[in-house]
């Protein structure tokens, strides 16, 4: 089998209803899509334009899958795929988006260009051809439980060492960090103190009944659209909820982890989970909400700001939630704008992040997020997503924005009054 034929084959496994709906003749080149891609506001290239992205590969599904287009492909921009399409796939799906939907939410038509741009990410996979380190973070994931028994010994000293520094900020030397013990609650974490110690502060503040994860939430195998991978690394959370009996699986702030565990985990496995998911932003909105525990707003004295992550916000619906928590351990918060389901993408999101190659790239896409932090003269971002806190990081030292940057349950931690 040559290349083309594989490619049709890949293509012929990955095309949907919502994939041919928006590959055949939905979209009306109306252009109303553009200005809406903080990509093309960063550069200004046409070539950069969802419409122009979508079409790279929409011309060639179009050609089978279309009518009218394989009767008269000249007339609807319909062509064979040839091998220098897919290097144009690479440039299109991984480099110039990332799958933030904002395109999505501002076509008049509904077009799905994420997906379509998706698919080129699961083919161009197939193929070998997606970004290398992205599969090894993916492989990487999966080997975690596969020599877990080597490994959770060094995980458990690492964790009692962050167990100290939780007891010491609270003054308490009961303060735990329960790992993989039966529990109503299954934190999962990053692989990070940074998302460990503020979510133990504040799981000991509220009493909680809670274990953490021996496995991290985020899952590259969704980012480079190989579904079976992605599958082996939510299987790994999924055994052990079941194992610790779990109600309530929490989800630290990662926004894609948030949506695969929430969403797509129940549809690739075919069944409804045993027990609810949640995110940790929900979680500590709950806790403020019912008293369980207190805050002292003037130890963030700062203004602060908060940025939306994608898949937090516009593909998960969680907006209010971190805006109550930031406001109620915060003295002075300001709006961004726009913000919430227009909120602009910080330019990191889908794998950029880790991609280093395309750094350069990378931090100009985030010019718009650049102007959106300098209008509301906030001294502190506040995000909940760890591609966002690194991109808006780097993009605060290289335009000289003289910010703070850290995700929410810091934010709330710091703010944390023990008794």
């Amino acid at each position: 089998m040559d290349t083309r034929e594989k490619v049709i084959q890949e293509l012929d496994k990955r095309y949907n209803r919502l994939v041919g709906t928006s590959a055949t003749n939905l979209c009306t080149h109306c252009g109303w899509c553009i200005e809406s891609c903080h990509i093309f506001k960063a550069t200004g290239n046409p070539e950069h334009s969802p419409v122009a992205k979508a079409e790279k590969v929409r011309r060639v599904l179009k050609r089978k899958h279309d009518w009218l287009s394989r009767l008269f492909p000249k007339w609807t921009g319909a062509k064979d795929l040839t091998e220098s399409d897919l290097d144009e796939w690479i440039e299109a799906a991984f480099k110039n988006c990332t799958l933030c939907e904002r395109c999505v939410i501002n076509c008049p038509m509904g077009v799905e260009t994420p997906q379509i741009l998706a698919t080129a990410r699961g083919v161009l996979t197939a193929m070998g051809k997606s970004p290398e380190i992205l599969n090894q973070l993916t492989d990487a994931a999966i080997a975690r439980e596969e020599k877990m028994e080597m490994m959770e010994g060094f995980f458990r000293k690492q964790i009692a060492n962050l167990e100290k520094q939780v007891q010491e900020r609270m003054n308490d030397s009961n303060a735990r960090i329960p790992v993989s013990e039966e529990a109503d609650i299954l934190y999962v974490p990053l692989s990070g103190a940074h998302t460990m110690v503020p979510a133990a502060l504040i799981f000991n503040a509220a009493k909680a009944n809670w274990t953490m994860s021996l496995f991290e939430a985020s899952n590259y195998g969704v980012f480079v659209a190989d579904i079976p991978k992605a599958k082996k690394v939510v299987e790994r959370v999924l055994k052990e909820a079941k194992k610790v009996k779990a109600k309530t699986l929490v989800v630290t702030e990662c926004g894609h982890a948030y949506g695969v565990l929430k969403w797509e985990a129940p549809k690739w496995f075919g069944k409804q989970f045993d027990f609810e998911v949640k995110s940790l932003l929900e979680v500590m909105n709950d806790y403020i909400q019912e008293g369980k525990i207190v805050l002292d707003p003037s130890k963030n004295s700062e203004p602060v700001t908060y940025h939306d992550p994608c898949n937090i916000g516009r593909k998960g619906g969680i907006f209010e939630e971190p805006r109550n928590v930031i406001q109620a351990s915060s003295k002075e918060y300001k709006e961004m704008t726009p913000s919430k389901v227009e909120n602009f993408c910080c330019g990191g999101g889908s794998g950029m992040v880790a991609c280093s190659e395309w750094t350069e790239d990378r931090l100009l896409y985030g010019t718009v997020k650049v102007e959106q932090i300098k209008k509301t003269n906030a001294k502190k971002v506040v995000t909940a997503c760890d591609n966002c806190l690194h991109q808006i990081k780097e993009l605060g030292e290289k335009n000289n924005l003289n910010i703070s940057v850290s995700n929410v349950s810091e934010h709330l931690a710091n703010a944390l009054v023990f008794s």
